[in-house]
């Protein structure tokens, strides 16, 4: 059934690069909540073995970011709602990425197919280095239809400034539901 791996496998990577959502969870270091946050646009890119970045979308939150920025510490968890069983699961530590990072563009540019990078949803890249990897079946996961993805958060984005963007962080994604410092103006 389930099996545990130093680096993303050839198999892994070829699961994950078919799947439409995955998901992430991080937590803080001391007590303190911890998040769970599903994804989609196809935002998540394999560049390596041990190496995977997804895009950060603006949220109502910033939990992932602030819980990052903390300890690093994150698992990303792919699974199958359709066709063969299964689970992926990539444990590592991150660090956030934002547009006035250096190297920035350079994570952006392997999300030009995908309709978020294109728009001004991104708030940060998240970057992680893949220290351990497991798979497991996933027996008890329904299948579910893809239907396509919802375009709320690109209308709505697309409708701001980049200043009506950037209060919008400053307002709602400045700290965790912690407390903990998030995005900084």
């Amino acid at each position: 059934m389930g099996r545990a791996f130093d680096t993303i496998t050839d198999a892994m990577r070829s699961f994950i690069e078919r799947q439409h959502v995955f998901f992430v969870a991080t937590a803080p270091l001391d007590g303190g909540h911890v998040n769970l946050s599903p994804k989609g646009y196809d935002s998540l890119r394999v560049l390596a073995a041990n190496r995977a970045i997804y895009l950060d979308l603006t949220g109502s939150g910033a939990e992932t970011i602030a819980h990052v920025r903390e300890s690093g510490r994150i698992t990303v968890m792919v699974c199958a709602f359709e066709g063969k069983p299964n689970i992926v699961r990539l444990y590592g530590r991150g660090r956030i990425v934002v547009p006035n990072d250096a190297g920035f563009d350079e994570l952006l540019a392997h999300f030009d197919a995908g309709p978020a990078a294109a728009r001004g949803a991104v708030r940060s890249i998240v970057d992680i280095e893949i220290d351990r990897t497991s798979t497991s079946c996933g027996f008890a996961v329904p299948f579910l239809d893809y239907a396509g993805e919802r375009e709320q958060l690109l209308e709505w984005s697309d409708a701001r400034s980049d200043d009506d963007l950037e209060a919008y962080w400053a307002d709602n994604n400045a700290r965790s539901i912690d407390g903990l410092p998030a995005l900084q103006g």
